[in-house]
């Protein structure tokens, strides 16, 4: 079995934005995050997440009911009914065994998620490792300090998901934490890894398998590896191929 190798140190002077959007970036998180901690009804959370997105995508407030009388507004109309979470579905919602109840206060949040990495600004490391980390703790059933997560980390329910401090989570990762996912204290997970928490028996895909995942503390998972489901890292251990340091 492999074993963690030390990282090497991290250069003090990390990039970072400018004084006057540094404090419009932390004032934004610190909004949403009072937000989301006094409203927790998915009706209230998807308003809440629609108007972010329309200033977002848009860069407008949202006014209304919109013309859908011309088919010319057509497009623009779908792109604006998109931004709310009420008017989409997710992969999640078609799977049997869901919590409706648990994934529905968090649905909004999750479509927060999925278009903030897919506007301009989710290519934004400082603002976006924050912003998803704010939301993670809304979202996860445990979302420890020090967390990084980078983007196009894709997320399946979101609340059968536990993150230790200190770990790290590199872009295009997929979380499908259908029957659970545990991610250890300082584990890093690789670019583009494919994380499972389920299997299917011989009945096709409608015989599934849950099966709780758990990457141990410290562990590395090396990029592009895929993790099945009922795996158990154990701590310290290296999958795949992975430099002496991490970023």
């Amino acid at each position: 079995m492999a074993t963690n190798p030390k990282p090497q140190p991290v250069a003090s002077n990390q990039p970072h934005p400018t004084p006057e959007a540094e404090e419009v970036y932390r004032r934004w998180i610190r909004f949403l995050d009072e937000e989301f901690y006094r409203h927790r009804s998915p009706e209230r959370r998807a308003e809440i997440v629609r108007d972010q997105l329309y200033q977002l995508y848009l860069g407008r407030p949202h006014g209304g009911k919109p013309n859908v009388t011309l088919s010319s507004e057509l497009p623009g109309n779908v792109l604006g009914m998109s931004l709310d979470p009420e008017n989409v579905t997710l992969e999640a919602e078609y799977f049997s065994g869901i919590d409706e109840a648990e994934f529905a206060i968090r649905k909004p949040l999750l479509w927060f998620w999925k278009m903030f990495d897919r506007s301009p600004i989710g290519l934004n490391l400082w603002l976006g490792m924050r912003f998803r980390c704010m939301l993670g703790r809304h979202i996860f059933d445990h979302m420890g300090s020090g967390v990084k997560i980078h983007q196009g980390v894709d997320l399946t329910y979101g609340y059968k998901l536990s993150v230790g401090d200190g770990a790290v989570i590199h872009q295009g990762v997929l979380l499908h934490d259908r029957g659970g996912i545990t991610i250890g204290k300082n584990a890093v997970i690789g670019s583009f890894v494919r994380i499972f928490s389920h299997s299917y028996g011989n009945e096709g895909n409608d015989d599934v398998r849950l099966q709780p995942t758990k990457i141990g503390d410290g562990a590395l998972i090396g990029s592009h590896e895929i993790i099945m489901g009922g795996a158990n890292i154990g701590a310290g251990q290296v999958v795949g191929h992975y430099p002496a340091y991490k970023v």
